[in-house]
């Protein structure tokens, strides 16, 4: 089977045209008109306008010569209110989207959520209701119908983890709630809209079904027990809590309720998958709480002697390989074959080596991992663009090609041409 060589992209990061085609309102619409909430105050109003720029997009991937492209569909374009029938606008958008990706040889790899819950639906309790994840059900149902016969991957998902962290747990993202681990329902329901949505899209016959979950090595930070404790406590949080469950395993001891848990739902969420999508960005030092009145079991700490993005974050290619090879050990047979559906950086600049330096670290550990044993099958970098990088605005830039916002203009980064080359020769 031949290796996929992607990008990757989500709908609010860079489609604007916010209230264009009927779409309602998402969370992102409402958290980012709320001052303070954005680190440079803008909004996705119009991000990369790519709702009407689709086709120079899908022209710059033709360009590097990709054979799949990770895409999201923006919940409130299909539903405006979260419920009832699709919407002939917004279907008509992503059908034309679809159809000019294939005219150019390029698989759609379509992501049903990555985070623009309609605004409607967390009125009403959003994630922290259970309700969400029957209406998600619906939603994928409506996509499928439109889309189904076209479509060669799904994934239902895009990292709930962080979803569930920033967005209901500390506030840093939409919709802005901070109830640390009162935030725990959300991951079951996220996960019960998931299963519920993979019986919807199989019994449409889906080609092919994913999950897309944030995933970090974890790093304890000091060697006493408690140190040992707080990381693996840390590990259950991040990486199990979206996995074990996924792979029948049930969930960690997490103090989740178990009331939250009905008959039937963990059969539903571990329906088997076709593949498991991975993003990786870092590691994560963890160490023992520094203070007994801490309100978490664990610090999260920096970690020293690494090269760092525009974001801060350390650069540590062998960490993928570790990630995957850590995936493969633990679950064994249980684990589906495995697309990287993210991985990149944030560095300012068209002439990018820093960039450059990222990929080509990161590719080489996937080869690693793949010679180590485990089932790769696609890397996908992000980002196709710069885009609206949530809570940090316009101010990070992860894109193989460069995006004025001012003018729309986009201009290939050094990036660009060096990934163009390498899938080229992989060829």
């Amino acid at each position: 089977m031949a290796f996929t060589w992607g990008v990757s992209t989500s709908a609010y990061q860079i489609e604007g045209g916010v209230t264009d085609g009927g779409r309602g309102p998402s969370i992102w619409d409402t958290f980012t008109h709320e001052p303070g909430r954005v680190a440079d105050g803008s909004t996705g109003d119009v991000a990369c306008d790519h709702w009407h720029r689709y086709g120079e997009d899908v022209e710059l991937m033709a360009g590097l010569g990709v054979s799949a492209y990770r895409f999201s569909v923006a919940w409130p374009r299909i539903q405006p209110d979260g419920t009832g029938p699709a919407d002939p606008s917004g279907v008509a958008f992503y059908d034309r989207l679809v159809d000019t990706l294939l005219g150019k040889g390029i698989d759609p790899v379509l992501t049903l959520f990555h985070w623009d819950l309609p605004q409607a639906l967390e009125d009403r309790g959003g994630w922290r209701s259970r309700d969400t994840a029957y209406r998600f059900a619906d939603y994928a149902g409506h996509v499928a119908d439109a889309l189904g016969d076209r479509i060669r991957l799904w994934i239902t998902l895009n990292e709930p983890f962080i979803h569930m962290s920033l967005g209901y747990a500390t506030g840093v993202h939409a919709p802005g709630h901070a109830h640390l681990f009162g935030a725990l329902p959300v991951a079951h329901h996220q996960l019960l809209g998931h299963g519920l949505a993979v019986a919807a899209l199989r019994d449409r016959g889906a080609a092919a079904v994913g999950i897309t979950n944030n995933y970090t090595p974890v790093w304890p930070q000091g060697g006493t027990e408690a140190d040992l404790v707080a990381a693996a406590t840390y590990d259950a949080l991040h990486n199990r809590l979206f996995t074990d469950p996924l792979l029948a395993r049930g969930y960690p001891e997490l103090g989740l309720d178990p009331a939250l848990v009905r008959d039937g739902d963990l059969d539903l969420i571990a329906a088997p998958l076709d593949v498991l999508g991975v993003n990786y960005y870092n590691p994560t030092g963890v160490r023992a709480p520094s203070s007994p009145d801490s309100p978490m079991p664990f610090d999260l700490v920096p970690l020293d002697g690494y090269p760092t993005t525009d974001f801060g974050w350390p650069v540590v290619p062998d960490g993928l390989r570790e990630l995957l090879v850590g995936l493969h050990r633990e679950y064994g047979d249980a684990l589906p074959p495995i697309q990287v559906t993210e991985s990149g950086c944030a560095y300012d600049g068209i002439d990018d080596p820093q960039r450059v330096a990222y990929l080509d670290g990161h590719i080489r550990a996937v080869r690693s991992a793949i010679e180590a044993g485990v089932d790769v099958r696609g890397y996908f970098v992000w980002s196709l663009l710069d885009n609206f990088e949530w809570a940090e605005g316009f101010s990070k830039r992860f894109g193989l090609v460069h995006v004025d916002f001012e003018t729309q203009v986009r201009t290939p980064k050094t990036s660009y041409t060096w990934y163009r080359d390498l899938v080229r020769a992989s060829r």
